[in-house]
């Protein structure tokens, strides 16, 4: 079983699926945006780019350490979690 772990960001759900192979999946609204496969190179890194109201942009970006189970998920530069999963 994938991990998920939901994130909420000005009404819009975002998902970070850490499935069993060892990818990493970035999610918009039940939508897959962006897939890493798994690989040795460290941090593994998805992004996408969200159109909210207003044509204002905000840019999700992803990281995942796999040696350390460590998630780190930014908008626009700024970290909304940086833990262990």
């Amino acid at each position: 079983m994938p991990r998920i772990i939901p994130i909420v960001h000005r009404q819009k759900r975002l998902e970070i699926r850490l499935d069993d192979d060892g990818s990493l999946e970035l999610y918009l609204d039940g939508c897959l945006r962006k897939r890493r496969e798994p690989g040795a190179r460290q941090p593994r890194y998805v992004w996408t780019n969200v159109e909210l109201e207003w044509e204002e942009h905000h840019y999700v970006e992803a990281r995942y350490w796999a040696n350390d189970d460590r998630l780190q998920v930014s908008v626009n530069g700024k970290v909304l979690m940086d833990q262990q999963v």
